[in-house]
């Protein structure tokens, strides 16, 4: 009856604007949609009065790009399938942490889903604007998921997943791989904060990323890697802090500082070994990409904590001569937030920059995944 009773109101509108000029005759679908727009403004909606409602359709609507729209359907759809498997109870395997679910049993959502994903965002400038961090946040997790992902017809069938659900991720990797930020660059464009530079580092996260899907499926199919391409990809590793800082120049409308940016790349550096070290052990679990897997895999469980440890100084030694030449106001800032986030990192002794700590290696990563496996 509920559903009669739309198309009841639908009818009468489509009347009410043909009377008025408005409908357009010759494409049913357009005078559809535009019945559907007038019926929802005519609904009551808090205390909002037609002007209201008119004046708030005026104001946002030349907000409401093609892309933003096509990011509204695609979480619209996440949602309304997570509903759908909760009804049912059925399997979701997770295929993009607990963004994106897909639902091996069942060809009608993964076909749903397909639609959606041709031209849509990776990543977009509203999911900038909520991080907690960094794009990486975004991004980085997708790319170390696609590791694990069945790419041959004998790994679906292994894990039991059919034909239309292969395509369906097959489809969805190769997005990502040929133009991940395409979306993002298109907003920046449109807000005129968009620079080569930017554009540049952009592309050094592409790098990144096929770099690291490269080394990471070297580790598990027993292949030799270069220490060129890790140390490559250790610096690359950081885009995402530097895509950042250039946005912020640009906001704010300044020229962006060549010796700020380079000391950044610096301290960016000594961050990204650290976190690798802290998470080294998660990382083989993961097949994450980790500056000492490397290290082990190149020079051997006895050697990488020693030329790791070369690297660090190194790094440490043009860090501190970096940081004699900024603004000595601002080098004070800087060391302070450091403090502070070593404190807030769990830092209680030690030097007040916290000290560096190289886990024991692992040297059979295969047999260290079995038996943590085992042990769950």
């Amino acid at each position: 009856m509920e559903e009669l009773r739309k198309l009841e109101q639908v009818q009468r509108t489509l009347k009410f604007m043909e009377s008025r000029a408005i409908s357009t005759s010759s494409d049913p679908d357009s005078s559809r949609f535009l019945a559907n727009l007038i019926l929802l403004l005519a609904q009551p909606c808090g205390e909002l009065d037609m002007d209201s409602k008119c004046t708030l359709v005026y104001t946002h609507m030349p907000k409401i790009s093609v892309a933003f729209l096509e990011e509204a359907k695609l979480l619209i759809t996440q949602e309304s399938i997570t509903e759908a498997e909760d009804e049912r109870n059925g399997p979701f395997q997770n295929v993009v942490d607990n963004s994106m679910q897909l639902d091996c049993e069942n060809e009608t959502y993964s076909g749903m889903l397909q639609t959606n994903f041709e031209g849509t965002a990776m990543v977009g400038l509203d999911a900038m604007q909520r991080a907690n961090s960094t794009l990486e946040d975004f991004l980085d997790s997708l790319n170390e998921k696609m590791l694990h992902l069945p790419t041959s017809e004998a790994s679906v069938s292994e894990r039991g997943c059919k034909d239309g659900h292969q395509r369906l991720i097959t489809h969805f990797t190769d997005a990502f791989k040929r133009d991940p930020f395409r979306p993002l660059v298109g907003l920046l464009e449109c807000l005129g904060i968009l620079t080569e530079r930017i554009r540049d580092e952009l592309k050094c996260g592409e790098e990144y990323w096929a770099l690291e899907r490269k080394l990471c499926c070297a580790l598990m199919s027993q292949e030799k890697i270069s220490v060129e391409d890790v140390i490559r990809a250790i610096h690359l590793k950081s885009f995402d802090y530097r895509v950042l800082n250039l946005l912020l120049y640009q906001l704010r409308g300044e020229k962006v500082n060549d010796l700020h940016m380079e000391f950044l790349c610096v301290s960016e550096f000594l961050v990204e070994v650290s976190d690798d070290l802290f998470d080294y052990e998660d990382d083989v679990l993961e097949n994450s990409f980790n500056v000492l897997r490397m290290f082990v895999r190149i020079y051997g469980a006895s050697r990488a904590p020693i030329m790791l440890a070369r690297y660090i100084t190194e790094a440490e030694q043009k860090y501190e001569s970096l940081l004699k030449t900024l603004d000595p106001q601002l080098s004070l800032n800087y060391q302070k937030r450091c403090e502070e986030a070593t404190k807030e990192g769990g830092k209680i002794s030690g030097h007040i920059l916290g000290m560096w700590s190289i886990p024991p290696v692992i040297v059979d990563e295969e047999l260290y995944r079995s038996n943590f496996q085992n042990s769950k």
